[in-house]
């Protein structure tokens, strides 16, 4: 690996940066911390056990579902969010464990 690549942990941790850097993607992990408050209304499936259609998260954003889905893409990346497909529908749940670590690498790179 030469200097300008960065290593695998780094590059995630600047995936996390760049994800958390958004004002949407922040709405999104927000929304999504309580998936029963925000889209009771999905019928398809639970959205607490099954995650949240990614048509309901643009919806509830008031934005173009290709616009949601580049963002919640990158959540994904960040490994924030797992992705579960199922027939021609994605949906969405927070990635509580990868969200603590992230947290607590934060916690312990600000604090020295």
């Amino acid at each position: 690996m030469n200097d300008a690549t960065p290593a695998p942990a780094d590059a995630l941790r600047e995936a996390q940066l760049r994800a958390i850097s958004s004002d949407v993607r922040m709405t999104i992990l927000r929304l999504l911390r309580d998936p029963a408050a925000h889209f009771s209304g999905q019928v398809s499936a639970d959205p607490v056990a099954f995650g949240v259609c990614m048509s309901l998260i643009a919806e509830a954003l008031g934005i173009a579902q290709p616009t949601a889905s580049r963002h919640l893409d990158l959540l994904r990346q960040a490994d924030f969010l797992k992705v579960r497909r199922q027939g021609k529908w994605s949906y969405c749940r927070r990635d509580e464990p990868a969200i603590r670590d992230f947290l607590a690498w934060l916690k312990r790179d600000l604090e020295g």
